[in-house]
């Protein structure tokens, strides 16, 4: 009796109003404001298998972490000339006798900006005695306040190439403006591209052109995808001499200036062919966490460290609170000895220091 009254129900016209059918399922239609008969798809239920709402283009991709590392090359595509062909492949840029990317972990270090000739004389002879060598240091200086040192200009890069003779460090500066770029490739060994430039094509052209190996820093918003095609534009105008920079990023994070992005050495040391370093002193802001972030940089695989010393960091003209003393650097080099050795680098750390 209880099924027959069931049966009457699910057959009365009310149930037939309301889409139903003799089995208790929707029928595809219903009536919307004003009894108009509307037409709709049966939805399935969803489990991110087979079946999918209507009007999904494709399925949900079910991937595992497997397949994911393996679909990196197509998040890449676009910058196909940065990526490895073969798990071995790298390219070592080679400065003044300085394999990078090579066996031997690779120190750039000095200050922010070139000050006085006294200032930037006795930081490149105390970076080069700890094993420094590359000396860095900005002669134009891209500040975020129009009030801040802005750099010397021509006379800081003759003030580098001074230093370069003394102590035989190569030197790599930031150039910013693409007809600045000759001309800072006639003092530099190495031109460095700076964050916010990271995406300037028309200086990225210029700095490519004077055939000097490029430093390429990751812009403070970007991507790992948004610095791979920066590179390949480098690489497009026939510069092969890439080197890229792992800086930090800018995240929700303002206790430190920057979040220091080590899964991004670890990915580009996967993906990509170009040498890869970490610039602890941006990515930190305070100097008293560049020496950690420099031993995880080297634990990450990176090929080397851009690092800001100053003989009196207190009173520098730019960025003094995240530079390192002499002596802070000296204890990071020595630090560093052996954390390179575990790794199978070099770290040409004297044994004088370490």
């Amino acid at each position: 009796m209880a099924e027959e009254i069931q049966s009457r129900q699910l057959d009365s016209p009310e149930a037939r109003a309301h889409g139903s059918d003799s089995s208790g399922r929707a029928s595809g239609h219903a009536f919307g404001r004003g009894g108009v008969s509307q037409e709709h798809s049966e939805i399935q239920s969803f489990d991110g298998g087979g079946a999918r709402p209507p009007g999904l283009g494709s399925p949900v991709p079910q991937r595992s972490g497997a397949q994911v590392g393996g679909g990196w090359i197509e998040q890449f595509a676009d910058a196909p000339d940065v990526l490895k062909s073969a798990p071995d492949q790298k390219t070592v840029v080679w400065v003044r006798g300085v394999a990078i990317g090579g066996g031997e972990f690779v120190t750039m270090a000095g200050p922010c900006s070139v000050e006085t000739e006294r200032q930037l004389m006795e930081t490149a002879e105390r970076v080069a005695a700890a094993g420094a060598r590359v000396l860095r240091g900005g002669a134009f200086k891209p500040r975020s306040s129009p009030y801040a040192f802005q750099g010397l200009g021509l006379e800081g890069l003759k003030l580098l190439a001074a230093a370069r003779e003394a102590t035989g460090l190569a030197i790599v500066t930031e150039v910013m403006a693409a007809a600045d770029a000759p001309l800072v490739a006639e003092y530099a060994d190495i031109l460095q591209i700076g964050s916010r430039s990271m995406e300037n094509y028309a200086l990225l052209e210029a700095a490519a052109k004077t055939g000097r190996p490029i430093l390429l820093k990751r812009g403070m918003v970007a991507t790992v995808a948004d610095l791979l095609r920066s590179a390949q534009c480098v690489v497009s105008y026939g510069n092969p001499n890439v080197i890229l920079c792992e800086r930090g990023i800018r995240t929700f994070e303002t206790a430190t200036r920057n979040t220091f992005d080590v899964t991004a050495i670890v990915m580009l040391k996967e993906i990509a062919r170009l040498p890869v370093i970490a610039d602890p002193s941006h990515a930190a802001g305070r100097r008293s966490l560049v020496p950690a972030l420099a031993r995880s940089a080297v634990a990450a695989g990176a090929d080397g460290l851009l690092v800001e010393v100053h003989p009196h960091p207190d009173e520098a003209w730019s960025d003094g609170e995240q530079s390192l003393t002499f002596a802070e650097f000296d204890a990071m080099m020595a630090e560093l000895a052996p954390w390179c050795e575990l790794r199978g680098a070099r770290s040409c750390v004297p044994e004088t220091v370490a």
